[in-house]
């Protein structure tokens, strides 16, 4: 099996929010520590069961769909990747307007998770080729 490369312009937006996933993914998994920190979440007393959730949960699930987004590049797999970050967006929204939330911090992850929500749907429902 060949490793696929994108063909278009489309799918270089789809494959790089794939491989930023994967990156995010991965800096979740070896570093949980400064991820929290960088998340701006604090485990009480530096708990080993907070760092497995991070590994476990976030990184996992990050890399996993990530990964599987760039080996196989299949409209479905650029369907569930922007609609996973298209509803971190909303959750981060949600969370603006009823947890006192507006901060910088949280609109520059909205930017972002726009971002990342809207390279592969615009290339999986064909409003870029």
């Amino acid at each position: 099996m060949e490793f696929y490369w994108p063909a278009s312009d489309g799918e270089w937006f789809a494959w790089i929010s794939a491989a930023i996933t994967v990156l995010f993914g991965a800096i979740l998994f070896f570093a949980p520590g400064l991820s929290m920190k960088l998340l701006r979440l604090a485990p009480v007393n530096e708990r080993p069961e907070a760092f497995a959730s991070v590994r476990a949960t976030m990184a996992g699930f990050h890399i996993g769909l990530g990964l599987s987004c760039l080996m196989f590049a299949q409209p479905f797999l650029w369907l569930a990747l922007g609609a996973a970050w298209g509803f971190t967006l909303f959750g981060r929204l949600i969370s603006i307007m009823s947890d006192r939330g507006n901060t910088f911090y949280n609109w520059m992850a909205v930017v972002l998770e726009f971002l990342l929500a809207a390279a592969p749907l615009l290339f999986a429902f064909g409003f870029v080729s």
